[in-house]
């Protein structure tokens, strides 16, 4: 388990991509996400900073940046 931030923790070995929010797509994809019932806000209220990918198809926002997450798990960035 990883956390991504407000104590708020997830499954490193079920995270497909983290990705930041500003593209087009990303938002249409949150979008999606929100009316399927598969995103979950972690951001406590805060402004979301990356967007997290799960195996499964869940959408997870977070107040940390996708640097952050990715230094906090062994995932390796290439």
């Amino acid at each position: 388990m990883i956390s991504i931030g407000y104590k708020n923790y997830i499954a490193e070995d079920r995270i497909i991509s983290i990705i930041a929010p500003d593209s087009r797509p990303t938002k249409t994809m949150i979008s999606k996400a929100r009316e399927s019932g598969k995103l979950i806000d972690a951001t406590m209220g805060k402004k979301t900073k990356s967007v997290i990918i799960m195996d499964s198809d869940h959408v997870i926002l977070s107040a940390n940046t996708a640097e952050t997450i990715v230094h906090r798990t062994n995932i390796t960035e290439r």
